[in-house]
């Protein structure tokens, strides 16, 4: 069963090597490898995790070199959960993106471009949660990094160049940030591999080792997007396509996220940051929801909303209790589906409507029922209403804060319970405007040429839309400003596309089938919590990750 441990990393790889060599001939064939491979790995990720829920963590040791030399891959029950989780996810998103791109008659560069960088941010991301040393780590975040750029830029608008490049500045100085920090790691313990790393960093002066807990927990927070390192995000990820944005949205965070976990049970047990990350985790919460309630558009609500649930997650790993990890597991799986599948809903709203801009849209619920069904499911999942996997999160962590009594600890609780309740109210709002409510008047209807800021009339060329007066962001043609953080649309590749009530039946399913994964976290909700106190039992412990990896 070990050798299973590289394959998700390995085979993602391979076929991307194999799709640019096919270039554009047999288009149905790649994308049928691609749908075949991305299955693949999820079957490799479910027997990895129920492998080291039955034995105990998995590693292999690549080129059969051992510490501190070779590369060390492990697979324990968190990154067993974390990569069945998002490879279930991609997939999906990949279906949800052979439809866009036939809708849009992408002939030639999505199976190009797109589908390559999409396999190879898939291998970044089941490297770094595999990786069992911190520059195996930081090598995953890079290949995550160059085919994140890809995909944020694809068709070359201005617009996505822009959040692409302030992406792209923010990333390269955490990667900077994180090569000194192993290059501290390494000067002080002699080693990067994660198990070494337990037993040696505890022999540093307290001083070093709690520099080094804070310039990692820097670098992952910023790959996280924890307030106040979150402020690039909401202008970067609503302007991409619908699928690269869903993506990013579920699961890229949740990479900074997952980091923190290891690094801080591992690496920091009774770390002396406490206080700062629950001071991080409640500034998160409370100000990413605060900045949800002040948009109108929906890709930035859903922006902001993911700023501040990821605070949950640092709630539960800055109070570094058994309840409290595994309520942040819990919440960071119910997350990654939750928040994809809302922005797959927000790709099919544009499709049919041609904008998220809230304030032009309404009568959805009456003229798109289903369509209101895959969003009211998922939205009153991520607000945390009974009996809903977002629920038993939040109340894993709620109970946690509670049990440990500190005032900190009490003030997350509250601030929680706020940021639910605000959430509800967002929710509550998006679902007012753009389902119950009339559509306003002005609406287009079936039909509508949707244009890129470039297609534009009275574009000069620079991306700006011209005069600024006449130019809508939407291509609405209504003579009408844009309205302030609206987000510019555009087809798969940035061209105008045309808007139509009856939508890709590909897009349809695996949205519906993100909406059933969420719901089936509540269904398995008891084997859920089970699993997880089991994984934050072993993460804690510390033994059998270091014993699977040293042998002793």
């Amino acid at each position: 069963m070990n050798a299973l441990v590289p394959l998700p990393v390995l085979l993602p790889l391979c076929v991307t090597g194999l799709k640019l060599a096919i270039g554009p001939r047999l288009q149905r064939f790649q994308r049928f490898i691609t749908l075949a491979v991305l299955g693949a790995v999820l079957v490799l990720s479910v027997l990895l995790m129920v492998a080291a829920d039955r034995h105990g963590p998995l590693s292999v040791h690549l080129g059969d070199f051992p510490p501190p030399v070779g590369i060390t891959l492990v697979a324990d029950r968190l990154a067993g959960l974390m990569l069945t989780v998002s490879s279930a996810v991609t997939l999906l998103v990949n279906l949800y993106s052979l439809g866009q791109g036939m809708a849009d008659r992408d002939d030639q560069t999505p199976v190009g471009v797109f589908h390559p960088a999409y396999l190879i941010l898939v291998a970044g991301v089941s490297c770094t949660f595999l990786s069992g040393d911190l520059v195996n780590l930081y090598v995953g975040f890079e290949i995550m990094l160059v085919a994140s750029f890809v995909l944020l830029t694809i068709g070359g608008t201005a617009t996505r160049i822009r959040a692409g490049s302030t992406y792209v500045i923010i990333s390269l100085f955490s990667s900077v940030l994180f090569l000194v920090a192993i290059a501290m790691t390494y000067s002080v313990a002699g080693t990067v591999n994660f198990a070494q790393l337990a037993g040696r960093l505890q022999e540093v002066p307290v001083g070093v080792r709690t520099l080094l807990e804070a310039m990692l927990l820097t670098v992952f927070a910023i790959k996280a997007a924890v307030f106040p390192l979150a402020a690039w995000l909401p202008d970067s990820y609503p302007t991409a396509p619908a699928p690269v944005t869903a993506v990013f949205a579920g699961l890229l965070t949740k990479v900074g996220v997952y980091s923190m976990l290891r690094t801080q049970t591992l690496l920091f047990p009774g770390h002396r940051l406490g206080d700062l990350l629950m001071l991080a985790a409640l500034a998160s919460m409370v100000i990413g929801i605060l900045g949800a309630v002040a948009q109108t558009d929906l890709k930035r609500v859903l922006s902001f909303t993911l700023i501040s649930h990821i605070g949950y997650m640092v709630f539960g790993i800055a109070l570094a209790g058994r309840g409290s990890i595994a309520g942040a597991i819990v919440y960071v799986a119910h997350h990654i589906t939750v928040q994809t599948t809302l922005f797959l809903v927000a790709g099919l709203i544009e499709r049919r409507d041609g904008t998220t801009e809230l304030t032009r849209l309404g009568g959805l619920a009456k003229t798109a029922p289903l369509l209101a069904v895959l969003f009211f499911v998922p939205a009153m999942n991520l607000a945390g209403i009974p009996p809903f996997s977002g629920f038993i999160g939040k109340l894993g962590l709620m109970r946690a804060g509670v049990d440990n009594g500190g005032g900190w600890a009490w003030a997350l609780v509250a601030g929680s319970a706020a940021t639910s309740l605000l959430t509800l109210y967002v929710m509550a709002k998006v679902w007012n405007l753009a389902f119950w409510r009339d559509a306003p008047p002005g609406a287009e209807g079936e039909g509508r040429v949707l244009e890129s800021a470039e297609d534009e009339p009275g574009d000069d060329g620079d991306g700006d839309g011209g005069d600024g007066e006449d130019s809508a962001a939407t291509g609405s043609g209504s003579g009408l400003p844009e309205p302030a953080g609206a987000v510019v649309s555009a087809g798969f590749l940035g061209q105008s596309i045309t808007t139509t009530r009856r939508l890709p039946w590909p897009m349809v399913v695996a949205t519906g089938a993100a909406v059933a994964l969420g719901l089936l976290y509540t269904v398995l909700g008891g084997p859920l919590t089970t699993f997880t106190e089991a994984a934050a039992t072993e993460l804690l412990a510390r033994t059998p990750y270091i014993e699977a990896v040293l042998g002793r």
